[in-house]
């Protein structure tokens, strides 16, 4: 076996990114198509409450946490 030097994986978040709102509107139509815009906003409010809720939970975990003060 050969000891080639390993190389950085490439990033691939834009192609995530992307492929993540390709996904959301193919199924957004065939939502649409199947039950109604009734359906596709109760989904799209539901994703945004849930996005909402991960980005608070992600900042929370951000913040130091500070010893209480002593008396």
């Amino acid at each position: 076996m050969n000891n080639h030097p390993t190389q950085s994986a490439p990033n691939f978040t834009n192609a995530c990114i992307v492929m993540f709102g390709v996904n959301l509107s193919w199924v957004f139509l065939l939502l649409w198509a199947l039950w109604g815009l009734l359906a596709v906003a109760a989904l799209g409010w539901s994703l945004n409450r849930w996005m909402t809720w991960l980005e608070a939970r992600k900042t929370r975990a951000r913040q130091p946490i500070t010893p209480p003060r002593s008396p």
